[in-house]
């Protein structure tokens, strides 16, 4: 799917954010029904440890959010969505730039809808793969998120008084 203008702003706001900025990553594309998104980690002088990869917090905040917030933009705010968890495993040390892409179904929001409909919360689990331009694994990330619906308000049944004809 193309890229419309509006993701592209939005692309670019996300590549500003300090805490998106901080991590060293960049946004590289958003999908107009934010269905699927991608990022790249360069090695470079802000993502470059002591022994000259790149630093594994780095891997692990530039795709910490995205999960997160592509549920939350896919199925509005009458859900919540947190991260739960999250564990890294290191499989070869970043000496290039690397890449990883996330994609959410309309089987899976059709899913979690469903199953909100008859219980208070679900846990969805998602893993991402970090890999290098020729498609070798560098690390894996693997996320819970936790979805509810929002509280909604109880209602206030006013009757009208009863009134007694004796």
């Amino acid at each position: 799917m193309p890229e419309g203008i509006k993701r592209k702003i939005e692309r670019a706001l996300y590549n500003l954010f300090p805490a998106i900025r901080g991590t060293g990553c960049r946004v590289t594309y958003i999908a107009d029904d934010y269905r699927e998104l991608r990022v790249m980690l360069p090695l470079n002088w802000r993502t470059r440890n002591k022994v000259g990869t790149i630093f594994g917090g780095s891997m692990y905040a530039a795709v910490d959010p995205f999960y997160m917030v592509m549920l939350m933009k896919i199925l509005g705010d009458e859900y919540v969505v947190w991260d739960r968890s999250a564990t890294i495993r290191f499989k070869k040390p970043g000496r290039e730039t690397l890449f990883a892409e996330f994609h959410v179904t309309r089987e899976e929001t059709d899913e979690i809808i469903e199953v909100l409909e008859t219980r208070k919360s679900t846990n969805r689990e998602y893993v991402i793969e970090l890999r290098n331009a020729a498609g070798e694994v560098h690390a894996v990330i693997d996320k819970e998120i936790y979805v509810t619906r929002k509280r909604r308000p109880a209602t206030v049944t006013v009757s009208a008084p009863v009134m007694s004809t004796e």
